[in-house]
């Protein structure tokens, strides 16, 4: 069984803002699927290439996200390379995404959550630009609203995002790095 996990914040307030990119991508993966609620979280399940896959959205806010997380690890008992985490990261140009495994929070607080009920760090994650702005509070910046522009721009990625979503559950996480960090680097050249 694969767990993907999409992080944000719950409430109409938070549709669209920059924290919520993770919600977004997996929202997209799913298209309408039949959300169902425990553990403070929405939940869905679904067959992929014979494999069980369990997609989850956190509602207890952005910092809280393992304590949700952590109940469907325990229940599902789900191996931490099963886990794959999207969410947004500052450090990167909007347009652009890198996979990752095994690293710090980087200052993200969802992901610090995450690591402290997990007790680990060895979690994949796909981690979706959304840029920043030097003039802003960093917490202004990641709930503000995406302009039109930006959004359009998510817009072109949301299929790369479904591929490497599937390809984590069919391929693994090591597989998928290196399919798509690689195309990941020539994306980011040719939008500087």
């Amino acid at each position: 069984m694969k767990l993907i996990v999409g992080l944000g914040n719950p409430g109409k307030e938070y549709i669209n803002t920059r924290h919520n990119i993770g919600f977004m991508v997996i929202d997209h993966f799913v298209n309408n699927s039949n959300w169902q609620e425990k553990w403070k979280a929405l939940y869905t399940e679904m067959m992929i290439n014979n494999e069980k896959v369990l997609l989850v959205k956190p509602k207890t806010y952005m910092n809280l996200s393992g304590n949700a997380l952590i109940e469907f690890v325990n229940f599902y008992k789900i191996n931490l390379e099963d886990i794959l985490v999207i969410h947004d990261d500052l450090d990167l140009n909007i347009g652009t995404y890198r996979l990752k495994i095994n690293s710090s929070s980087g200052g993200h607080n969802g992901i610090k959550s995450l690591i402290e009920r997990l007790g680990s760090t060895n979690f994949a994650r796909l981690k979706v630009g959304i840029s920043s702005n030097k003039e802003m509070d960093p917490k202004d910046y990641v709930l503000g609203r995406f302009t039109q522009e930006e959004l359009e721009t998510l817009a072109k990625l949301y299929p790369t995002f479904n591929e490497i979503i599937t390809s984590f559950i069919t391929d693994g996480i090591d597989k998928t790095m290196n399919k798509y960090n690689k195309r990941s680097i020539s994306h980011d050249q040719s939008i500087n």
